[in-house]
C-alpha cells in the first residue's frame, strides 16, 4: 500500500465540472482521513479557503497532485510540484487531455489503486532554463519546463533576430516571430504547430524549432539531451520569453536564457497501461486506412 497522507488539487478555474471532482476527491479525503489542500486562488473558488496553501508551500508536503482539468492544468500542477518530486494524476476534463489518464468516471477507483501501490509513475524530462538578465530576479531567474520555452517578438508586427548558441558555439542568427525548444513532452504541443517534429516521450532531445522564420533555414533540429542552447537576443528590439504558456520575463537585447535538460523529472501517474501511438491517434483523429 502507498502511504498516502496529503493530496493536494489543481483546478481548471472554467470548468465547473473541476469544481465537482474536488468535491469528489475531498470526500474520497475524508473517508481514507487523508488530508487535502488546494492553491489559494483555487481553494477560494472551490469555496474552501480552510483548505488553501500559499503556491510557494503547496508541493513541499505532498504526496500526490491532483490535476484536475485539461493540459493547461497538467502544466501549472509540473510548475507547482515537479521540483518536489510528487507524482502527478491528472483527470481529463479539458478538451485534448493529452498529459491526462484518469477519465472523471475513473476518480475514486483511481485514488484507490494509488492509495493500494497498483498503479505505474511515467516519468517525462523536464528543461533547466536560466535567464541571464538584468532584470530577471528571484524566482524568474531560473524555472523549468516541461513542454517548452518560446523566445518571441515583444512588439506586433516586427521579428525577433536570435543568435542560437549550441553546445557553447555560435550556430546561426535567427530572424523569426520567435524560437521554441521543447522537450519530447513539448513536441506535441506549439513546437508541432509551428513545423517540428513528434518525439516519443521516452525518447530524450531538446527540439528546436523555429516560429515563422524569416530565412531559408526554418527547420527543427532535434539535439542530444547533453546538449545546452543559448538564446542571445540580437540587433534592437527585445523579446518575450514564455514557459509552458505562462510569461516569464521580458529579454533586451544581448540578453539570453540557457536551456538544458534537468536532473528532475515530472511524474505522471498511469492509470491504465497505454500505447503512446494509439494515444496519439484517437488524440488528433487519425484513422487506419
Amino acid at each position: 500500500m502507498t502511504a498516502v497522507s496529503t493530496i493536494g488539487l489543481v483546478l481548471h478555474h472554467y470548468r465547473p465540472e473541476a469544481l465537482e471532482l474536488a468535491a469528489r476527491a475531498l470526500e474520497w479525503c475524508d473517508a481514507q482521513a487523508v488530508a487535502g489542500c488546494l492553491p489559494k486562488a483555487d481553494a477560494e473558488l472551490l469555496g474552501r479557503p480552510d483548505l488553501a496553501v500559499h503556491d510557494d508551500d503547496f508541493g513541499p508536503d505532498l504526496d500526490l497532485c491532483m490535476s484536475l482539468g485539461g493540459d493547461g492544468t497538467m502544466l501549472r500542477s509540473t510548475n507547482l510540484v515537479a521540483c518536489h518530486g510528487v507524482p502527478i494524476m491528472g483527470v481529463n476534463v479539458g478538451q485534448l487531455g493529452y498529459l491526462t489518464s484518469v477519465d472523471p468516471d475513473d476518480l475514486e477507483q483511481a485514488l484507490g489503486q494509488w492509495h493500494r501501490g497498483e498503479l505505474a509513475v511515467e516519468e517525462r524530462m523536464l528543461l533547466d532554463v536560466s535567464v541571464k538578465s538584468a532584470a530577471a530576479t528571484g524566482a524568474s531567474e531560473q524555472a523549468l519546463a516541461l513542454n517548452e520555452v518560446v523566445v518571441e517578438r515583444a512588439e506586433a508586427g516586427h521579428t525577433v533576430s536570435v543568435v542560437a548558441k549550441i553546445g557553447g558555439n555560435r550556430f546561426t542568427r535567427y530572424l523569426a516571430d520567435g524560437l521554441i525548444v521543447a522537450t519530447p513532452t513539448g513536441s506535441t504541443a506549439y513546437s508541432l504547430s509551428a513545423g517540428g517534429p513528434i518525439v516519443e516521450p521516452g525518447f530524450e532531445a531538446l527540439v528546436v524549432t523555429p516560429v515563422a522564420a524569416h530565412m531559408v533555414f526554418d527547420r527543427s533540429m532535434v539535439l542530444a539531451p547533453s546538449t545546452e542552447v543559448e538564446l542571445v537576443i540580437d540587433g534592437y528590439r527585445p523579446a518575450i520569453v514564455s514557459i509552458d504558456g505562462r510569461q516569464l520575463t521580458r529579454l533586451e537585447p544581448g540578453e539570453s536564457i540557457v536551456c538544458r535538460a534537468s536532473e528532475q523529472r515530472a511524474q505522471f501517474v498511469v492509470h491504465e497501461e497505454t500505447d503512446f501511438h494509439t494515444v496519439l491517434k484517437e488524440k488528433f483523429g487519425l484513422e487506419d486506412r
